[in-house]
């Protein structure tokens, strides 16, 4: 049985409107959403991580 479907990096970068270059930058300071790095070398994301990462850099509205 399958889990849920992992998307690629191009998913992500659209969803986040972010450049690659800005993805990468952000990954080598730690800051990017958990992924797998497959033998291949390339990248892949569950829908759960990316969300939960979602939510953990949700800003309070202020007051």
């Amino acid at each position: 049985m399958r889990g849920e479907p992992h998307l690629k990096l191009a998913d992500v970068l659209a969803e986040l409107d972010m450049s690659r270059a800005a993805f990468y930058r952000m990954r080598a300071r730690g800051q990017a959403p958990r992924c797998i790095r497959l033998p291949n070398g390339q990248l892949r994301f569950r829908r759960t991580d990316l969300d939960q990462w979602l939510h953990e850099h949700e800003e309070a509205p202020a007051c």
